[in-house]
């Protein structure tokens, strides 16, 4: 699956199906193959995506461990300039509609 992230304020956005499920997990949502994340809830969206991100980025405490090769930073960030722009400009985020 493919989702398909669309916004009046923005281009679309579209993450493969394991990315997606993890986004919607980080800001509380069950993956489903439609929805829509509503202008009240996108402070808190973006402050669960920020908080991921900075969990994964907090140094282990064995250095050895690698870092993912893409990390979260990478793979949300779209999202979360996807969700302020559309905050700013008063409009929902959909998919699979």
């Amino acid at each position: 699956m493919i989702y398909k992230f669309k916004s009046a304020a923005t281009g679309d956005l579209i993450m493969l199906a394991p990315n997606g499920d993890q986004m919607l997990r980080l800001i509380g949502r069950e993956p489903a193959p439609q929805g829509i994340i509503e202008v009240v809830a996108m402070p808190g969206a973006i402050a669960a995506l920020l908080a991921a991100i900075a969990s994964e980025e907090t140094p282990p405490e064995d250095e050895d461990a690698p870092l993912p090769p893409v990390g979260l930073r990478q793979r949300l960030w779209p999202m979360i300039e996807m969700l302020r722009r559309a905050h700013d400009a008063d409009a929902a985020v959909v998919w699979g509609v």
